[in-house]
């Protein structure tokens, strides 16, 4: 029992450092704890009225007294708009991607463990809805429905597992021939037992890189619907609806309603993409040792 401890436990000390080294995966971190604070721990150092408009102060420039970034068409304060939309994007996309990740793992480890009729009826189903385009999708759902924060965490994560889903099946088509899989199986074990206990487990090193890059395209997803008047409507923000807004500014000479949340969106994308990388660095070493 302690071999087997220590074992492990050299294991994740070997992935820690993999990771480490990896510093494009070390400033991912940064970058999302950066901003995760700015987000939501900066509106308790600054306060600013993000509910009603102030139409005395629109267009105010960057580095007016008590606007530090200006203010944007109705008087809201740019920079505390950036934090509330910060809010609303991180938390539609951290939801959103974890839970495409979830169903996707899920429907591949049954379909791929499963295989046969089974199999195919579910990847039918899975490639017919690939064949849609996911934005279109989106939009449609969008349109539909009144565009809540919960709403939108259910319309991306509805469409976005199907990606996660081919990964997994092909995972559990390898796995489901492993001899401690065929040995529990001859014993009596039940299906869903092998898929909660083997299946799952031991795909979860593609299953956790993947979602790092669900939650990236999921902000994006965010960004898109916003951008097209489709996001949550105000006095909620987001940054795909601000820089949707700081488009038709920009050509007003309003630069500062462009800028900033279009960096915040690549910072962010930016980052789940290192960690994803510096994560599959993780776990391609693990499985090697292994």
């Amino acid at each position: 029992m302690n071999d087997q401890h220590n074992r492990v436990r050299g294991l994740w000390r070997q992935g820690l450092e993999v990771f480490v080294d990896n510093r494009l995966a070390l400033a991912g971190v940064g970058i999302f704890v950066l901003l995760a604070a700015f987000s939501f721990l900066g509106p308790l150092f600054f306060h600013s009225d993000q509910v009603h408009t102030d139409l005395a102060n629109v267009y105010l420039s960057p580095g007016t007294a008590g606007h530090p970034m200006g203010t944007d068409g109705v008087g809201y304060d740019q920079l505390g708009r950036l934090m509330l939309g910060g809010q609303t994007s991180i938390v539609v996309g951290l939801a959103a991607g974890l839970l495409a990740t979830v169903v996707g793992t899920v429907w591949g480890a049954i379909a791929g463990f499963a295989g046969g009729w089974v199999d195919a009826i579910m990847m039918r189903v899975v490639d017919a809805m690939m064949s849609i385009p996911a934005l279109f999708l989106f939009m449609l759902m969008a349109a539909i429905v009144t565009p809540t924060v919960p709403m939108l965490i259910v319309i991306i994560g509805a469409f976005a597992w199907l990606g996660p889903a081919r990964l997994v099946r092909g995972e559990a088509l390898t796995l489901r021939t492993r001899e401690y899989v065929l040995a529990m199986r001859g014993m009596g074990g039940a299906g869903g037992r092998a898929v909660r206990r083997h299946i799952i487990p031991n795909a979860i090193g593609t299953v956790i890189v993947n979602a790092t890059f669900q939650i990236a395209d999921a902000i994006l997803y965010v960004a898109y619907l916003s951008f097209l008047g489709l996001g949550v409507p105000p006095p909620a923000a987001n940054w795909g609806g601000m820089l949707s807004d700081g488009l038709s500014d920009t050509f007003s000479g309003h630069w500062w309603l462009l800028y900033p949340p279009g960096i915040a969106i690549i910072l962010i994308v930016l980052a789940f993409n290192f960690i994803g990388d510096g994560l599959r660095d993780v776990f391609e070493v693990r499985l090697r040792r292994r």
